[in-house]
């Protein structure tokens, strides 16, 4: 769990400054579990420029209760938690202040969100709080109040736990969870786990991943692995101290998502997928009539491919579908060998490019729409996918036919700008693997929404 907090003070010298107001939220990584906000009594005068800033008074907080009078729900909200903090330092100094002043000797874990946004998001001008979430596109209320900079800060973190793809952040509280003893049994890992899109990380005792694969139904897949008899099943039980997931509500990014972070993390369970997951690719090349023929063959990485299949049963069954949607030949795409004409010229379904009928050009011209079709190069594109929550939604960016990465935005800041989009974006790696990927969703998916820039 962590605490994510926000504390205004009374401004002043330095350890004498009294808190005036805290907000904290208490986040497991994926949603809100608790809140605490309330105004403090500082039983000090705030300083003129900081009324100027927040819009507290002193008149505002005569009536507020004194820090002693909260400091037990703060304990509470807190406890086995880490605070999470933008400029960390500075409010964890202020509690602990308040605190030693009670006699109470008040310790926790910290993270700032300012060092991991420098780490995680590079090349911003500026790392304020206020000025990074409206880079980022995040929406803020309340600026220089504790609610709404706590909030903004709730949001921030979630864009840095999912841009940080090599887990360093779940790897660390992992590690901390091993120092206090925590050992979930296989079945709270289950009951804990949601019936929701995503990627799901197995990680050993040490905090390592061991193990990274996406589901429809999270719940389900964890459970098949935990239920499972085969080899790959029983050292995954053996071996398993907790699970942690993202929930990605598109399947499209839970597929990229995983494709990427098993190339990243380089899990030991998962080594079929370290290097490629699609083996069958489709090339064209031009016969000696100078017809272009669509070839399936092994993916050679010195080739440029037009897509890429799973398996052979995949790539023979497109094959047919655009065939026929595109006109083409049966004998040109390999799908009926012969030295003659092919079968569907017999029953009048081919115009003949087999035997020479219609001239190399207006074939050539089919074949060519549907490399067009098929390939995203050269284009700039979003595609527009269901987010987490009914608020939000996804998006793919491809720019110059370079897959760049995804984002998720809030549907009330609709996204219009490119620019934000590129704020926002969590960079992927534009490979073979992740071009097939989104061109076979492209192909399947009816949600998906392209947007041409």
């Amino acid at each position: 769990m962590y605490a994510i907090l926000d504390i205004e003070t009374t401004g002043g010298q330095f350890n004498e400054e009294g808190i005036t107001e805290i907000a904290i939220y208490k986040f497991d990584g994926h949603e809100v579990v608790d809140q605490f906000i309330s105004l403090v009594n500082p039983e000090i005068p705030i300083q003129p420029f900081v009324v100027k800033l927040t819009g507290i008074s002193n008149a505002m907080l005569r009536s507020a209760p004194k820090f002693f009078e909260v400091a037990k729900r703060i304990i509470e909200i807190t406890s086995d938690c880490v605070i999470v903090a933008h400029n960390a330092s500075f409010d964890y100094r202020i509690l602990r202040t308040e605190f030693r002043r009670l006699g109470y000797d008040f310790e926790a874990k910290t993270l700032c969100t300012v060092e991991l946004a420098k780490k995680l998001i590079p090349e911003q001008p500026s790392y304020s709080l206020g000025k990074l979430v409206r880079a980022l596109g995040i929406p803020m209320a309340d600026r220089h109040r504790a609610n709404g900079d706590a909030m903004a800060t709730v949001k921030l973190f979630k864009m840095l736990l999912e841009k940080d793809t090599e887990k360093t952040i779940i790897k660390d509280f992992i590690k901390l969870e091993v120092e206090k003893g925590i050992a979930p049994k296989l079945l709270d890992i289950v009951a804990q786990a949601p019936t929701k899109t995503g990627v799901y990380y197995i990680h050993n005792e040490s905090g390592n991943l061991i193990y990274i694969g996406k589901s429809r139904n999270i719940k389900k897949r964890i459970n098949q692995h935990f239920t499972g008899t085969n080899t790959k099943s029983k050292k995954i039980q053996a071996e398993v101290f907790t699970v942690t997931y993202d929930e990605t509500g598109s399947e499209l990014i839970a597929l990229l998502k995983e494709s990427e972070e098993i190339k990243v993390n380089k899990p030991k369970y998962n080594r079929s997928q370290k290097k490629t997951i699609f083996p069958l690719s489709l090339y064209a090349e031009k016969d000696k009539n100078g017809y272009l023929n669509l070839k399936l063959q092994k993916t050679d990485g010195r080739k440029k491919e037009i897509t890429s299949y799973g398996s052979l049963q995949e790539g023979k069954n497109a094959l047919f579908f655009i065939t026929d949607k595109y006109k083409l030949c049966q004998k040109l795409t390999g799908l009926y060998l012969t030295k003659k004409e092919c079968f569907q010229y017999k029953i009048k379904e081919c115009d003949g490019a087999c035997i020479g009928e219609i001239t190399p050009e207006e074939y050539n011209a089919r074949v060519q729409n549907f490399i067009t079709d098929y390939s995203f190069e050269n284009k700039n594109m979003i595609l527009v996918d269901r987010g987490r929550t009914i608020n939000e939604r996804s998006a793919v960016l491809i720019e110059n036919g370079v897959y760049k990465g995804y984002a998720f935005y809030d549907l009330n800041y609709q996204i219009t700008n490119i620019e934000i989009l590129k704020n926002i974006i969590i960079p992927m790696q534009n490979n073979r693997d992740a071009k097939s990927i989104i061109q076979n969703y492209m192909r399947k998916s009816k949600s998906l929404k392209v947007i041409h820039f």
